[in-house]
């Protein structure tokens, strides 16, 4: 077998259908987290879109617990539009009340969806920040603005051990039975080098193992190793050779779902894998009575699921 098998101990503590499950970080979080809404997990993911640094996912964290609303004075104008340095451009708008809006209703909704979580994934993409220089402050996004009004800098293990290690006490006494599972997202920022990539990956991994060290509750699941390693193959890769393909996300999802969820979890997924499915399958005839058979005993199914799981009720519309 011409690979090297990355393996992976089973976990402590498993993900059920009835937890709520929070993504945040890097796009591979989306990833994951889309793969998760995908078969009916309760899933909330990045609530203040794409994050990529250490810094800016905990400054997420503080104010979903604080939950104070944006006001005008948290937003500013850049051509033509609104947008805020703790948010993705998802939630730039040509108004400044439709941005507040997006900002402050998503903010409410997580708000709500993070005290009923149990399960808070976070993906690391870099230790690579970018500081506004007439604050001082970690941007999560500069929005094209022009360079000079930024410091890049790298983040040390240390400052991101003592910023987490702030937020993860805080979720700790209000949250008592939340699990955290960390990873490094496996896609390489390769416009600072093969070489410094390695670094900043290297200071995270480092900083998420001195936190596990720390906090009972904190897991570290191997996406980047999976990757870079077991899957060490371009076949792999999209077509930017950087970000995993469908194929390799497929395979880390797999990966995730055996080592965090159980016999009974591992089942009702598979059920209802089956079920979408055959509800994305496009016939050639679909006014023949084959096929409207073939959707009543699916529509039967899926009635069958939802009695047996009153909680997917909710999920599968």
């Amino acid at each position: 077998m011409f690979q090297t098998k990355i393996e992976i101990p089973k976990s402590n503590f498993k993900i059920t259908y009835e937890d709520g499950i929070m993504g945040l970080g890097s796009c591979f979080a989306e990833n994951i987290g889309t793969k998760m809404k995908g078969v009916y997990f309760k899933t909330e993911i990045n609530p203040f879109g794409v994050l990529y640094n250490p810094v800016s996912i905990g400054n997420s964290i503080e104010l979903m617990l604080n939950n104070n609303l944006f006001t005008e004075n948290d937003i500013f104008e850049y051509r033509s539009l609104w947008q805020s340095f703790s948010h993705s451009s998802l939630f730039s708008d040509i108004s400044e009340e439709g941005c507040l809006n997006k900002i402050n209703s998503r903010l409410n909704s997580s708000f709500e969806f993070l005290k009923q979580t149990n399960v808070l994934l976070i993906t690391f993409g870099t230790a690579w920040v970018f500081e506004e220089r007439k604050s001082g402050r970690v941007v999560s996004n500069c929005h094209k603005l022009p360079a000079n009004e930024f410091v890049r800098r790298r983040l040390t293990k240390e400052e991101i051990v003592y910023r987490f290690t702030e937020a993860i006490s805080k979720l700790q006494s209000l949250f008592p039975y939340l699990n955290i599972v960390f990873s490094v997202s496996p896609i390489r920022h390769w416009k600072d080098g093969a070489h410094e990539n390695n670094i900043s990956k290297g200071i995270l991994l480092l900083a998420i193992d001195e936190l596990q060290k720390q906090f009972g509750n904190v897991h570290y699941f191997p996406a980047y190793e999976i990757l870079l390693d077991e899957l060490r193959d371009y076949r792999f890769y999209s077509s930017d050779m950087l970000h995993p393909s469908e194929v390799a996300v497929e395979y880390i999802w797999n990966c995730f779902s055996e080592t965090y969820f159980s016999l009974q979890t591992l089942e009702l997924k598979k059920r209802i894998e089956q079920l979408t499915a055959d509800y994305d399958h496009r016939p050639l005839h679909p006014d023949s009575f084959e096929y409207k058979n073939f959707l009543s005993k699916t529509d039967e199914r899926k009635l069958e699921l939802k009695v047996k799981y009153p909680f997917l009720s909710d999920r599968m519309k």
